[in-house]
């Protein structure tokens, strides 16, 4: 008996210790993007001596990637439909602000060119998803025949030149993120304070949002997370969303683009989570043949795919031009490469079915934080492309090994 009393505590305690291991280990795959991004950030920070972190550089990382937030998000739909990629959308990108910026320079108002842009992209979605989803051709082979054929149209309308629009100024306001594009707003010594309006009332809208979450799923009968662990996540998202626009509202206030960004990323997440085809995208990449015996046609599903990453493209090719202010028939190289690379760090499985637009976040500020980084501390470019690199490697590689314990 005194021996079974003994041998309790030990069992208890070996168990005690098991679960809190399998917790960690949890919590670690569950948010593994964001501990990289983490220490990636602490590193920089530590070989720029904090400069990463100040209010200009932050603006600019915001600034300088809003093509990779726009495009991110659409690659994201094409690999929920089953890893699939574009590989055309940087030449697309580029095809498209080609036909903007020759347009304005013609005469016709910019707000007219700016929806031709986007309607040229949504087109050339369709013709490539038409391939994909009809003709069962490879997205990685249809894709890359459209890189090559629009890099080239690109070159073929303007003729090799550079086709500047300096003169739009209120296209590049709108769009752009250079000195003169940023939301208006009242300084108050040195902080524009409907900045930090903007930052408090974001926080208070996503605890609401947690909130009702929690609560439609408990009265639906689903098993919702404690509060011990909902409590602290809200808490830290809160603090980095008040932190992020502080810094905002000590340098000039809320960039533009910003604007184009939340929109974009809101819409995609509204699409992915609360709407029927967003379940049929997950649904097809996780299974397509179950997905078809259920009555949905993964053809129409590709199609949507790649006609949504289509309009990316075109609208990543307006904020590229404005930011520019010129089109050039060498723009816009390797960014069909930056999008896929945020979508795969932020957790987007390779194998299609798995992903969320917080990762497509996730990825695209790495991505940011990686080029401004290296570029403060004065590095050649090419570092960033190996850091890139690793780091997509190692996203990969958890994604592998995720998928390897689960079959």
């Amino acid at each position: 008996m005194s021996e079974e009393k003994t041998l309790k505590p030990e069992v208890d305690r070996e168990e005690s210790a098991r679960q809190l291991k399998a917790a960690i280990g949890e919590v670690i795959k569950k948010y593994i993007m964001v501990i990289a991004l983490v220490v990636v950030v602490a590193g920089i920070a530590f070989l720029t001596n904090g400069k990463i972190l100040s209010s200009p550089n932050i603006t600019d990382i915001i600034s300088k990637n809003g093509y990779v937030f726009v495009l991110a998000a659409g690659m994201l739909l094409c690999i929920l439909t089953g890893g699939n990629i574009d590989l055309a959308c940087g030449s697309v990108m580029c095809f498209v602000g080609g036909v903007g910026a020759i347009l304005m320079t013609k005469g016709l108002p910019w707000y007219i060119a700016v929806l031709v842009m986007v309607v040229a992209g949504i087109i050339i979605g369709i013709w490539q998803g038409y391939w994909i989803a009809y003709i069962k051709v490879p997205p990685f082979i249809a894709t890359l025949a459209g890189m090559y054929a629009f890099r080239g149209i690109s070159n073929l309308i303007m003729h090799g030149e550079q086709v500047d629009i300096q003169s739009e100024k209120t296209m590049i306001s709108v769009f752009g993120g250079g000195g003169n594009c940023y939301i208006p707003d009242v300084q108050v010594g040195n902080l524009y304070i409907g900045c930090m309006v903007v930052g408090v009332v974001l926080a208070l809208i996503y605890v609401v949002v947690v909130a009702l979450n929690q609560s439609k799923a408990r009265k639906q009968g689903y098993s919702v997370a404690s509060l011990k662990s909902v409590v602290p996540k809200t808490v830290v998202v809160c603090a980095v969303i008040i932190w992020v626009f502080y810094k905002l509202a000590d340098y000039n206030g809320i960039p533009t683009v910003l604007i184009w960004i939340v929109l974009v990323l809101g819409i995609v997440a509204y699409v992915t989570n609360k709407t029927r085809i967003g379940r049929y995208l997950y649904a097809v990449g996780g299974n397509e043949k179950a997905t078809k015996l259920s009555g949905v046609d993964p053809r129409k599903v590709y199609m949507f795919a790649y006609i949504v990453m289509g309009g990316m493209a075109g609208f990543a090719g307006i904020l590229a031009l404005a930011r520019a202010t010129n089109a050039a028939p060498t723009a816009c190289v390797g960014n069909e490469m930056d999008a896929i690379a945020a979508c795969f760090i932020g957790g987007a499985s390779a194998y299609g079915g798995e992903g969320t637009v917080f990762g497509v976040i996730i990825g695209a500020v790495l991505m940011g934080v990686i080029n401004q980084g290296l570029e403060i501390v004065g590095w050649p470019p090419f570092w960033a492309d190996v850091v890139k690199g690793v780091v997509l490697l190692l996203a990969i590689v958890v994604d592998v090994l995720t998928n390897k314990k689960k079959n």
